[in-house]
């Protein structure tokens, strides 16, 4: 078994792919996988070049070199995590338009030549939704996406429900919320502030918060980012409704505000006087304001939220 994952130098394709050398496959009962083929423009970590499982290449997928180094041995499970940031992909329209759609189309090509029915577990974003979102979001919301990510991702999952529908491909598509914590990147997505927050609070640092405390937000540990994604690879095919292969996924429904109090339980009051607000409208209405959230397809799958505030800060920690 061969399982290609690109982006995975990333935050969650680092993750991934830690959880997958040292179970050795996608999940219990699962088949063991014999090669891990992984794509990203460099790759970090040493110990890689020792594994013999591991195929590392390195370059963008918006290579065709690249792409063809990735599938010179059949796939039979990808994780498409590769992709330029809504910051990024807002300011360089040609960047995000190149890797986030054409060379993902490329990619999805290839596999439907290989003719052996690949699996494809997609992350997609909730920046499909757009902004302002309505009062409540559910498996029916209509899709406005509002930035050039959010109509790149949208278009992405189109084009795999089509794929499976042909029965090509054997695709799910995962809007993620919020993951945290993300490291600090300069010029990473616009929903960083999330991550930074916790980062700030959780090791004693000041922090100026660009939006206000009553912003609400979708997360997600960066755990139960990986247990969803390996879940979504062994969830069988037949499982999903003939007209639904994209979903968002299960996220705590919180407010700036609740978080900044879970972080005070967990490390003493004093957290709440290192945060000062200086709200950025824009920013707030375009990440800040997510409404409630219901996710009943994504539930009946299996897939899971964290539970509540001080599981996913727990959670956060270990990754800290």
């Amino acid at each position: 078994m061969n399982i290609l994952i690109t982006g995975a130098n990333g935050y969650i394709g680092r993750a991934l792919v830690r959880r997958l050398l040292s179970v050795g496959a996608t999940g219990p009962g699962q088949t063991p996988f014999t090669q891990l083929t992984l794509v990203d423009l460099r790759f970090d970590a040493a110990e890689l070049a020792d594994d013999a499982r591991v195929h590392c290449v390195a370059g963008s997928i918006a290579d065709a070199r690249v792409r063809t180094e990735a599938l010179a041995q059949p796939v039979d499970l990808l994780f498409h995590l590769a992709g330029i940031t809504s910051r990024q992909a807002e300011a360089d329209f040609e960047l995000g338009h190149s890797v986030n759609l054409e060379a993902s189309i490329h990619l999805f090509e290839g596999l439907r030549r290989q003719a052996r029915g690949a699996r494809v577990v997609y992350s997609s974003s909730i920046a499909v939704f757009g902004a302002p979102m309505p009062d409540h979001i559910d498996d029916d919301t209509p899709l406005m996406p509002a930035l050039s990510y959010g109509a790149q991702k949208q278009i992405g999952e189109i084009l795999l429900a089509d794929y499976s529908r042909r029965n090509w491909l054997d695709t799910r598509s995962l809007r993620l919320p919020g993951i945290v914590a993300r490291p600090l990147v300069q010029g990473g997505a616009l929903s960083a502030f999330n991550s930074d927050l916790i980062r700030a609070l959780a090791t004693g640092q000041r922090y100026t918060c660009p939006v206000s405390a009553q912003a609400t937000l979708w997360l997600m540990s960066l755990q139960r980012c990986v247990d969803n994604l390996l879940h979504a690879a062994v969830v069988p095919g037949a499982a999903f409704a003939a007209e639904r292969r994209a979903f968002t996924l299960p996220a705590l429904h919180t407010s700036v505000a609740c978080l900044v109090d879970a972080l005070a339980h967990e490390f003493g009051t004093g957290v709440r006087e290192l945060i000062r607000y200086e709200p950025d409208a824009q920013l707030e209405a375009q990440f800040g304001r997510l409404p409630p959230l219901a996710t009943p397809c994504a539930d009946r799958l299996g897939f899971r939220h964290d539970g509540d505030l001080s599981q996913l800060i727990r959670a956060v920690l270990v990754d800290l």
